[in-house]
């Protein structure tokens, strides 16, 4: 080939390769084009809803609109626990016109410093929140200066019209209107509403627009939570828990009614109660001597604490003789005794190397079974656990659901601190029967003791009945488990006729009523360490004996002077019954 024609064929081969390059960046630009296209339809189209409310957004503001918690109703529609109307005060800084009228106001009108409000109201943020809580006067006067930047948003507060009443039963909540103790964390879900929103349109810089309206999505508030617990008979057992707290100068004094058949609680009452308007106010019962003026933060959270902690599901304490009902069943169960068994009491009993006392230190002498549950004798139940052998005692514990907890509808509960099976030799054994050396909760007992008076069925205590809205329509009725089966029917017929034995011719005989058939037990324990002399006095009572529809339980902690259950317990229970039972007949 000659160099003339090999340079053609150079040039040729040249524009071959520059035509190829420019169709691969036409093609190339061509379908970025196309993609571009493609995905600006798709954004346009089928994206437009999503962009243009992300666009919305950014030229909104959000304030929430707070729900109405639901409130609580007691047995009889009483209102326990409602809302008042207040105001939450806040600013918008990009809005403030006027910043020092505005410090000035609010530092008046709130009773803050001024150094507090002007850092609030100078820093930048897209809204900042000034004090919650405020009444609604106040609110109304702040809203009246019509100072720009302020706003003034309705809220609600939760109050209680009956302040002690049942405190740590209903709780209370906190800043924020959620549930922190008692029903009102248990039932929260329930209780709390949806909160609804306030949304303003504003410019890029964050400057309301005028005459733009603003857009409303209402709340939802909360639903109604009914009780069983009836006002009138929390009073009537608050009024008897303060006289005898006086009266024996005790630490506290603790009651239960509850209906045995469903277990309905109609009260409980930890006595000294807290005000549920002021939770966060130590009561006078709980400051220490040397005043609150060094206290510090983290031991007044303690005594806080301590304050609403409910002792009747959440302290456990020696029961005392009030356990052998427990300890009775269990031998009428398993056949080792019966009403016409023969015992004899010296008063003492030798377990071992161990010589225990009766309450009665010169002895019963002679006595049945029967006699020996009414005099509450010692030695008549440490031979009945004898009877019984470790191995039986437990698997009836294991029966009567003794060991697990109730499942009551209140945040807290303990459980059951029992030896453990193979660490019980005869003189623990012999302590265990007559309800020393372990210890269980007050609901514990009351519900344990309320199978095996009714027939043998275990119930859940409960509160909560019934989930209304706001308009009383039902949403929810609320169930319980219930076990059958826990004693036999002839067990649980004998316990009655022998408990009603204790009132009418035992050691119960204080909490007799004429006219009313009132099964009981009386207990006195003694607190660790023994050597510090410290008691807890009890009674066990319910009504009717042989069908019994309501149970009272009354502890008395550490009181002054005579300290016996059946001496100053007893009389608690009877003056509560004088007065809740002719009000149950006629309800």
């Amino acid at each position: 080939m000659g160099e003339k024609a090999q340079e053609r064929y150079l040039q040729c081969k040249s524009k071959t390769f520059h035509r190829k390059k420019i169709m691969v960046m036409f093609l190339a630009v061509f379908f970025a084009l196309m993609f571009l296209s493609g995905r600006l339809v798709y954004l346009m189209v089928f994206c437009s809803e999503y962009y243009g409310q992300k666009a919305e957004n950014l030229h909104e503001r959000e304030r929430d609109i707070k729900a109405a918690r639901g409130r609580i109703l007691d047995a009889n529609g009483t209102v326990l626990a409602t809302n008042k109307s207040v105001c939450t005060i806040s600013v918008i800084h990009s809005q403030i016109k006027e910043p020092q009228a505005v410090i000035a106001a609010l530092s008046k009108e709130l009773e803050l410093s001024e150094e507090d409000v002007r850092k609030r109201v100078e820093k930048v943020s897209s809204i900042e929140r000034i004090k919650t809580n405020v009444p609604k006067e106040t609110g109304d006067r702040v809203r009246a200066y019509g100072l720009a930047g302020v706003k003034v948003d309705e809220d609600y507060k939760r109050y209680y019209p009956y302040d002690t009443l049942a405190s740590r039963v209903l709780g209370f909540t906190g800043g924020d209107n959620q549930g922190i103790v008692g029903l009102e964390v248990k039932y929260d879900s329930f209780l709390q509403g949806t909160n609804g929103k306030i949304l303003t349109l504003t410019d890029a810089r964050g400057i309301e627009i005028e005459n733009a309206g603003e857009r409303r999505l209402e709340p939802i508030n909360g639903n109604d939570l009914y009780l069983s617990l009836d006002a009138n008979i929390q009073k009537y057992c608050e009024q008897a828990a303060k006289k005898a707290c006086i009266k024996k100068s005790a630490e506290n004094v603790s009651v239960i009614v509850m209906n045995p058949q469903n277990g309905e609680l109609m009260a409980m009452v930890n006595y000294p109660e807290f005000n549920l308007n002021e939770p966060f106010t130590l009561i006078d019962e709980m400051l220490p001597e040397t005043g609150t003026e060094n206290m510090d933060a983290k031991k007044k959270q303690e005594l806080l604490n301590r304050m609403w902690r409910n002792r009747c599901i959440s302290d456990t304490y020696e029961p005392g003789s009030t356990f052998k009902i427990i300890t009775a069943s269990a031998a009428l169960e398993e056949g080792v005794v019966s009403l016409e068994d023969q015992f004899y009491c010296p008063g003492y009993k030798l377990v071992e190397d161990r010589r225990i006392r009766c309450a009665k230190v010169t002895g019963h002498g002679a006595q049945t079974f029967v006699t020996g549950i009414a005099n509450s004798c010692n030695p008549v139940f440490i031979e009945l656990g004898e009877r019984l052998g470790t191995d039986h005692f437990y698997q009836y514990f294991k029966q009567f659901r003794l060991l697990s907890k109730t499942n009551i509808d209140l945040p807290g509960e303990a459980a059951t601190i029992m030896h453990k099976k193979e660490n019980v030799g005869p003189v623990e054994l012999a302590t265990i029967s007559f309800g020393q050396s372990f210890q269980i909760t007050p609901i514990q007992l009351v519900t344990t003791v309320s199978s095996l008076i009714n027939g043998g069925k275990r119930i859940t205590p409960h509160f909560g009945v019934e989930i209304r809205d706001e308009k009383g329509a039902l949403v929810q009725t609320l169930e319980y488990e219930t076990t059958e089966g826990i004693c036999k029917d002839e067990t649980s017929e004998t316990m009655q006729y022998l408990l009603e034995k204790v009132v009418s011719e035992g050691g119960g005989k204080n909490a007799s009523i004429e006219g009313y058939s009132i099964g009981g037990k009386t207990a006195t324990s003694q607190t660790l360490p023994r050597s510090e002399h410290r008691y807890i006095s009890s009674f066990l009572g319910f009504s009717p004996a042989d069908n019994p529809q309501v149970l009272v339980l009354v502890i008395i902690h550490n009181p002054q002077g005579v300290y016996y259950g059946g001496t100053i317990a007893a009389p608690v229970v009877k003056e509560i019954m004088e007065n809740i039972l002719p009000y149950l007949d006629k309800k």
